[in-house]
């Protein structure tokens, strides 16, 4: 193991300086480390440590992403701490300077660290340890009724932890909508005519999982500009109702059989054929049949560029030039036309699901996500939230923080921002953040690994905290750290990931992978 492996701010650290900067409950730090690096030690370590230097059990917010999980830091805290009370003040040195304290600090502290257990119990109340959306729903319970009504949520309600039986109700509703409106039926029919039941239905799906990201980004203006019409991506055919207008009139025909006529002088008989398909095609009333027909007389099947028989002709270049452009067009035209019907479809979808909600009366936890932005971002509202997080929270941990996702962290942001450069006395809570992208499970929940990137430059950047990176595991087998390096070097090649370091392992297990299945 070289000390390379452990990382402060970009440069290498020794182990104990690594851990010793972790565990410092004064200090705001974002920790991206392996799996077998210790992660919840360090986050039940800095939370013993937080205790032990003066901060009430309540003023300590430890939050993850599973109640089991929660349940399991929990149980480890309360273990730690029983364990401690059991020992002798001068064996316990040991385990605080493993912890990142200097031996004089140990010995000090040791006393106060045996008796940190009923400490606790006397208190009365406990370590907060949540998950996310316990917490949110703990902020969405203080919301004042003008919120809950500006965001069309009940006053008295039903928190749902999982929205499948909601999900599942949702679409007969959603079809007799559809049915009952001919633009959308149009929009529907559409849609699976070109794409296919199975297809447009998995589409709709992936709007409704993120229907909050949808709203904000629909009430932004970027869901309606996020395919541009072809007469933007292509200015020469702005004002065209279609690509394909562009062969309708007098000098359309008379450019395209230009071309034709110079074909047709050829001795070869592929140009001569080609020459007669134009004349043809212009014989076509229905334009897109038209284009369709120029396209298949001048380009290979499977691409926009001339076939090998035509490219030494100065017409059917010409040809080709236009064509390219058209077809581009067209294919600009087909992508924006289904984006607005897709996006007028799930308008609708979710609209329909908010409507069975409040119908049922209740708020699931992307409710309680979106309220809890609401309340932390708002102006007005997020003074008054605020003092009451400020009055409870001292130090903030968040473990596995690579499943985050991106309204998640909006959340969060909203109310850490309020410190970054804050004067008067102000004093942001400790941050303590953990994780690894390469481990993050919870895409269904929309977790996006990015947000790991962005809460890193603000814990640097905002709070002045420090960024702890470790590549090495205790735990798992040579083998098994093997094919991970690989495969993360292949992928960090090929431009699929970014900033991956070379593990390493303190195991003499050889272990061995196989695959599993044919």
């Amino acid at each position: 193991m070289s000390e390379a492996a452990y990382e402060h701010n970009g440069r290498p650290v020794s182990r104990e300086a690594f851990y010793a900067i972790a565990c410092d409950p004064a200090r705001s730090v974002a920790v991206e480390a392996c799996a077998g690096a210790g992660k919840t030690w360090m986050l039940v370590s800095r939370i013993l440590r937080a205790l032990l230097e003066g901060s009430a059990p309540h003023e300590i917010l430890a939050i993850t992403f599973t109640k089991k999980a929660a349940g399991e830091m929990r149980q480890r805290l309360q273990e730690l701490l029983q364990e401690f009370a059991q020992r002798e003040p001068q064996t316990l040195v040991a385990e605080l300077v493993a912890r990142g304290m200097d031996a004089q600090q140990a010995r000090e502290r040791s006393a106060r660290l045996q008796g940190l257990y009923l400490q606790v119990l006397a208190a009365g109340r406990q370590v907060q340890i949540r998950t996310f959306h316990s917490w949110f729903a703990a902020l969405l319970s203080t919301a004042p009724l003008s919120v809950l009504q500006a965001l069309g949520l009940p006053a008295r309600y039903q928190l749902l932890e999982e929205d499948d039986q909601a999900v599942a109700q949702v679409w007969r509703p959603f079809q007799h909508a559809v049915a009952q409106d001919e633009a959308l039926r149009a929009d529907y029919q559409a849609c699976i005519a070109a794409h296919g039941r199975h297809q447009t239905h998995k589409a709709l799906e992936a709007a409704l999982d993120k229907r909050i990201e949808f709203t904000l980004a629909d009430q932004a203006g970027v869901v309606d500009a996020s395919v541009l019409p072809f007469g933007k991506a292509f200015a020469a055919l702005a004002g065209l109702g279609a690509p394909c207008e562009a062969l309708r009139g007098e000098a359309a025909s008379a450019r395209w059989h230009a071309r034709a006529r110079a074909l047709a002088a050829e001795k070869n008989k592929t140009p001569r054929k080609a020459a007669q398909s134009v004349v043809d095609a212009f014989l076509m009333e229905d334009l897109e049949q038209r284009l369709t027909s120029l396209r298949n007389t001048f380009f290979v099947a499977t691409e926009d560029r001339l076939t090998a028989h035509l490219q030494a002709y100065a017409a059917a270049q010409e040809a080709e030039a236009e064509l390219q452009e058209l077809c581009a067009a067209r294919q600009q035209h087909a992508a924006w036309l289904h984006q607005q019907r897709m996006a007028r479809l799930a308008r609708r979808l979710i609209e329909c699901y908010a409507q069975l909600k409040r119908e049922r009366g209740w708020v699931d936890m992307n409710d309680v996500e979106r309220t809890a932005l609401v309340l932390l971002a708002d102006p007005v509202l997020s003074g008054w939230v605020h003092e009451r997080l400020d009055a409870r929270v001292r130090h903030l941990l968040i473990d596995e923080f690579q499943d985050t996702n991106p309204l998640q962290w909006q959340a969060l942001h909203a109310w850490l921002s309020g410190y970054a450069g804050a004067g008067g006395g102000v004093a942001a809570p400790s941050v303590f953040i953990v994780g690894d992208p390469k481990q993050s499970i919870y895409r269904f929940r929309r977790a996006e690994p990015q947000v790991f990137r962005a809460a890193q430059d603000f814990v640097r950047q905002a709070l002045g905290g420090d960024l702890l990176a470790c590549d090495h595991t205790r735990r798992n087998a040579g083998a098994v750290i093997g094919c991970v390096n690989a495969v993360m070097q292949a992928a960090q090649e090929e431009g699929g990931y970014r900033g991956f370091r070379v593990h390493t392992t303190e195991s003499k297990i050889p272990g061995r992978l196989e695959r599993l299945g044919g």
